[in-house]
């Protein structure tokens, strides 16, 4: 708990830093407050981490990682799930990602999860080439379509 400001600050980050996503552009003004709940509820989840990657003795980076249910007509039964990604720009490409993914593949197969899924943004070509050198394939594209 002691670390929910960081938490919270790393992850409006990673929104505001995908601003013009279709998706993440509609950021709430009340944010911040929500985010401190949620983020403290999640961090008080026995199915769920929060690692954080240091560079130099600064926190650096930020990943979530969930143990959760698979569809219920198939394999596997639950698996790791990771969301909320993100390093700040100037410790990128320092290693930070490749060592927070490897606290979440350890902490998944403590588990005994079998596979590891992510969401991440279809317009971002850093993150699509990150994901790609780290051994993910993408398997279905999430399509949005606003009603009125």
């Amino acid at each position: 708990m002691a670390d929910l400001p960081l938490i919270v600050e790393l992850r409006l980050a990673l929104l505001r830093e995908h601003g013009d996503n279709p998706i993440y552009e509609r950021l709430r003004p009340d944010a911040p407050d929500r985010a401190r709940r949620l983020f403290a509820a999640q961090l008080r989840s026995p199915d769920e981490v929060i690692f954080l990657g240091e560079v130099d003795g600064e926190v650096s980076g930020i990943l979530r990682c969930i143990q959760t249910g698979g569809l219920p007509l198939l394999f596997p039964a639950t698996h790791g799930y990771i969301s909320s990604v993100y390093v700040v720009p100037r410790a990128r490409r320092r290693g930070v990602l490749r060592a927070l993914l490897a606290a979440a593949i350890q902490w998944c197969e403590a588990r005994g999860l079998t596979e590891l899924r992510l969401h991440n943004a279809s317009d971002n070509a850093v993150a699509n080439a990150a994901w790609d050198a780290l051994g993910f394939r993408v398997v279905e594209h999430l399509r949005v379509r606003r009603l009125a």
